[in-house]
């Protein structure tokens, strides 16, 4: 994991899974591509999944919350912003893992967006698998 990068927010997801092919069909006409990623606010990161099709925790990084589905960002965003803004200093790169995902919408990724733009840190959205 690279944190060489001058956005704030980095998404990854299995390269395949549903959240790639969803925002891949979007990407065409980029009407339906959520703003923060089409403007580069947001870097999306498709990885090679394992045999099951998700993704494992990753290697590098300090997990610092894992929520079941995209939709905990937004019923539950002073949450997300108080461990992220709670982190300890350091360098390596926050993780964020989400269970399951099927899309990320434009309102999910402001929450996470935001409290990334207010830490000294690098966040990462995992994507474990498809919902």
């Amino acid at each position: 994991m690279s944190t060489e990068t001058e956005a704030a927010l980095i998404v990854q997801v299995p390269r395949g899974g549903a959240v790639d092919r969803n925002w891949r069909e979007d990407a065409v006409d980029f009407e339906g591509l959520p703003p923060s990623i089409a403007s580069g606010q947001v870097i999306v990161e498709r990885l090679d999944p394992g045999v099951d099709g998700g993704l494992e925790p990753p290697e590098a990084g300090e997990v610092v919350m894992s929520v079941l589905s995209p939709e905990a960002f937004t019923s539950e965003p002073d949450e997300v912003r108080a461990v992220i803004d709670g982190a300890s200093p350091g360098e390596q790169a926050l993780v964020i893992l989400i269970e399951a995902a099927e899309y990320l919408r434009e309102d999910e990724l402001a929450v996470a967006l935001d409290a990334a733009n207010r830490s000294h840190r690098l966040v990462i959205l995992r994507v474990i698998a498809d919902a």
